[in-house]
């Protein structure tokens, strides 16, 4: 059975879709066989693999509101044990049409439940925001990551996102858990950088990863070649860095 990790924060710009992306792509390189579900309708995730957001072609939304199994929408990447389920612009509107559903929020889950036996890990990256999507999302997973990015207003936000997990666990999903916290946008010449990473780590204690994303050139080029960075530049620190992620993640399993 495959483990559901959402990665999660409903603040932008925290190395979330790049940490869904290069995450899997590690794991995918690790041999282990992982499904990616873009459940962001910017479909950032969609395209850093190098897919048309703006394609035709059925999507997350087509599972969602069309009742499409998750098998239909797959669709392949570069790497071998990495198959992806695209999102497009069509998602906005999901949360209007689900409004009088009174299984809204489990509509990812009982998706998933069709696939969930062929993958090891299903990385679900969410819009950022706590929305209807962002709900979905958590009730659908075992776990959350949650990407914090080493800036002095990154902390403010984290609390809202434990409140929203302690909700659903106690509403939708009493399994759910916190997978860790994830450092990113790492700069050692920084000094906030170091005083968040210490402030996380002594507040978080052992919820925060040891891996620590550090801030890299090629890292953030890479969505614009439609790659993640390990197939964009495998020597260069980022790439080093996720791969280290995923055996930290492997080492837990």
């Amino acid at each position: 059975m495959g483990k559901i990790i959402s990665i999660a924060n409903q603040k932008g710009g925290v190395g979330k879709t790049t940490t869904a992306v290069n995450l899997s792509a590690s794991l995918a390189v690790a041999e282990k066989r992982v499904l990616l579900v873009d459940f962001d309708p910017q479909g950032n995730a969609t395209s850093g693999l190098g897919l048309n957001r703006n394609g035709a072609g059925n999507s997350v939304y087509d599972v969602i509101i069309q009742h499409k199994q998750i098998y239909e929408v797959l669709k392949d990447t570069e790497l071998d044990f990495l198959k992806v389920v695209p999102s497009t612009v069509d998602l906005i509107g999901a949360e209007v049409e689900l409004i009088d559903d009174e299984w809204r929020e489990r509509r990812l889950k009982d998706a998933l439940s069709g696939v969930i036996g062929r993958f090891e890990y299903i990385i679900i990256d969410c819009p950022p925001s706590l929305s209807l999507l962002t709900v979905n999302a958590l009730t659908a997973a075992d776990s959350v990551l949650i990407p914090l990015q080493c800036e002095y207003y990154a902390l403010e936000g984290i609390s809202q996102i434990i409140r929203t997990i302690d909700l659903i666990r106690a509403n939708l999903n009493y399994k759910l858990e916190i997978e860790g916290i994830l450092l990113t946008m790492f700069d050692s010449r920084n000094n906030i950088s170091h005083q968040v990473a210490e402030e996380v780590r002594g507040h978080f204690k052992r919820k925060v990863f040891n891996t620590v994303i550090k801030r890299n050139v090629r890292l953030s080029e890479s969505p614009s070649f439609g790659k993640p960075a390990i197939l964009y530049d495998i020597a260069s620190k980022g790439a080093h860095n996720y791969m280290e992620l995923a055996r930290e993640l492997l080492s837990k399993k």
